[in-house]
């Protein structure tokens, strides 16, 4: 497929923490470790572990237990351990307390930064207040909160006592989150009174109003003030200064240790078919998985200082806190976007914070992209890695990524899992030479593969990205609902999890992500990439440019489904939209299929993303036929819909047939 760009040499290579395993275990080549880890799960956990310095009180007696088959796989059986005590508390223990842990950047610019000791501190007065409001080891404690020091606080204060923490995003729906609070019965309820996002405040009454009326065994709901419009006076509610006041302040609180199969972490999948699942995370698989990746693919240190665009609700949050932490690094919070106060502001970020590893969202980089402004007045000195995860890295914006925050000298960690594994099933490292959008291969002990529909391995060609073996970060199921979790992940058998996405290897072995299984558009008979059409338009060479772009199929009574796009401009449509809609069909002609030309094209003001910053196909393609979609509560912005409806209601001959 396509050249090297980068080519490890000195400190990725033999001063990098994978470099030093490989070392140590006598491992000469990338691809042996990559082998050696997948086909012998065994050795490389255990190796794994002791080489980065997992904490145990009690060491486990046996690896993992699959007799009762791969979907319910139980880990580290007999160890005890709790994942606070190995971010946290061994750092105070070991004289590291008066570095600093967090730096929190608030929207209108505003920053903080919070030590080991300061975020010790304040994790042993909450988890002190929650023992007195009566929470104990297996209650669950919910927060519904954007990014911030004190949504890490309260993470680690229920995780400290044993509690269970759900981590519902900001900006989901009040119903939703009803839901969510009915279905687990939390004690605590934490939720801003109001968050700021580019320059304007979100108020949070609906939020308590839905919930006071729809959860109430909810004891306590505790507001932390940004606004000050009195939502901590209303009934159940006390603000957060005066709910921590019930715990006592320098108090030692002993962190509890749990089994290493007692649940940490309650997530919501993002959603594309609009059914959040909820995904159980326990402390061991959450803390291993993540301490694995951000010290062997980002080789995080204490000196670094690590940042990932994402908010709490999404899997990357708790994944970039427990790793980062657990390394003793300095972890950036940042609660706005990536175009407030300007298209500059992440590259300000990392001059201002001195970032060293970096990571972002593909949509908000082919945004930046296609803005053709010019960022090279900034200071990224200091990066030294990057990454990439939410949904496929194209080719042009991985190398738009590679120079201009890279400077042509930083790998990309091109990483790809999801919600339900808290972390990867591929991803490159730094000791790997890089080809342009590639992620890599297996991530280290998941038992990857690309596979046909027989489940027989395929090479050189598009297939199913399968594991193949247990790993210790796999969900639980889905609470409450078993047979969807099979039913989702292991749909061919229980000896085998099939993950949803398309992958190919190519001829030197180096492993691509080509979208979602159920994305492909069926037209005439002949199956459509959606996300190679979509590249396909953002690479159109005219003017005016096309910043984003979606491709869905839609029902059609004579095609099976026809090609529809919707697409964001840099400018104005041209006067002639016709024929720019022509040219833009020309182009996918000539670039990719003759066969996969649009039968629509719709120009729109924004496209749907869900709160991972994936694009939904499947619910755009629901709107745009009319479908009920609920409330989509875990869209981002839910208002962009409005604008596929009126698209389907308002098809012109140009947009229409060919």
């Amino acid at each position: 497929m396509s050249e090297f760009l980068w080519q490890p040499s000195g400190d990725y290579l033999r001063g990098s923490r994978v470099g030093r395993f490989m070392e140590r275990d006598g491992i000469k080549s990338w691809q042996d470790l990559i082998h050696r880890s997948t086909t012998d799960i065994n050795w490389f956990w255990d190796a794994a572990l002791d080489f980065l310095g997992i904490e145990w009180s009690t060491k486990y007696s046996r690896l993992y237990d699959d007799s009762r088959g791969m979907p319910w796989t139980k880990w580290f059986l007999g160890g005890r351990l709790n994942l606070v005590h190995n971010c946290l508390d061994r750092h105070l223990r070991d004289g590291g307390g008066s570095r600093t842990a967090l730096i929190f950047e608030m929207d209108d610019g505003a920053s903080r930064t919070v030590t080991y000791l300061e975020l010790y501190d304040a994790v042993n007065r909450l988890a002190s207040a929650l023992k007195r409001f009566g929470v104990h080891e297996g209650d669950f404690v919910a927060m519904c909160m954007p990014i911030s020091p004190e949504a890490v606080t309260v993470m680690f204060a229920a995780l400290k006592i044993g509690a269970v923490c759900m981590q519902l995003p900001a900006r989901v729906s009040a119903e939703e989150i009803v839901l969510h609070l009915t279905k687990t019965a939390p004690k605590v309820l934490f939720l801003n009174d109001a968050y700021p996002r580019a320059g304007r405040w979100s108020g949070c009454a609906d939020i308590y109003a839905a919930v006071a009326e729809g959860a109430p065994a909810l004891g306590q709901i505790v507001i932390i003030e940004r606004l000050g419009n009195g939502l901590s006076q209303r009934p159940k509610c006390a603000s957060w200064k005066s709910f921590c006041e019930g715990g006592e302040a320098g108090q030692v609180l002993e962190t509890e240790a749990v089994d290493a199969e007692h649940p940490a972490l309650i997530l919501y999948s993002s959603g594309t078919t609009g059914r959040a699942k909820t995904i159980i995370h326990t402390h061991s698989g959450a803390l291993v998985q993540a301490a694995k990746e951000v010290g062997f693919a980002f080789d995080c240190r204490a000196d670094d200082v690590f940042y990932w665009f994402t908010n709490i609700g999404w899997m990357m949050a708790p994944w970039e806190i427990i790793g980062a932490l657990f390394f003793g690094a300095s972890l950036v919070l940042y609660e706005g976007t990536h175009l407030y106060a300007s298209a500059h502001r992440l590259f300000d970020l990392i001059e201002k914070h001195r970032i060293s590893i970096f990571g972002c969202t593909p949509s908000v980089l082919r945004e930046l992209a296609s803005l053709e402004e010019n960022f090279s007045g900034h200071d990224v000195s200091t990066l030294r890695i990057l990454g990439s995860t939410g949904s496929p890295l194209d080719a042009p914006t991985w190398e738009w990524y590679f120079q201009v925050f890279g400077q042509g000298r930083c790998p990309i960690m091109n990483i790809s899992g999801g919600t339900e594994l808290i972390g990867c099933l591929v991803s490159p490292l730094p000791v790997m030479p890089l080809k342009p959008s590639t992620v890599g291969g297996p991530g280290l002990g998941m038992a990857a593969d690309v596979c046909n529909e027989k489940g027989e391995p395929v090479r050189g060609k598009a297939g199913y990205l399968v594991c193949r073996e247990p790993f210790p970060s796999m969900t639980r199921g889905f609470l409450g609902d078993p047979d969807l979790y099979l039913s989702t992940y292991f749909p061919w058998g229980e000896n085998l999890w099939v993950h949803g996405d398309r992958a190919l290897v190519d001829e030197d072995g180096y492993w691509y992500l080509l979208g979602r299984v159920d994305d492909l558009i069926v037209r005439g008979g002949v199956k459509h990439d959606p996300a190679r059409i979509e590249e396909r338009l953002v690479a159109f060479p005219g003017s005016p440019r096309i910043r984003e772009a979606v491709a869905i199929g839609a029902e059609d009574p004579i095609k099976g489904e026809r090609i529809v796009c919707f697409v964001v401009l840099d400018s104005a449509p041209p006067a002639d939209t016709a024929g720019f809609c022509q040219a833009l069909r020309t182009h996918v002609k000539r670039t990719y299929d003759p066969l996969a030309q649009p039968d629509e094209i719709h120009f729109v003001s924004q496209l749907p993303l869900n709160l991972a910053a994936k694009i939904p196909r499947k619910l755009i393609r629901m709107v745009y036929e009319g479908k009920d979609v609920g409330k989509a509560g875990s869209i981002s912005n839910p208002e962009a819909f409005e604008e596929v409806r009126q698209s389907a209601k308002a098809r012109t001959p140009h947009t229409y047939g060919l």
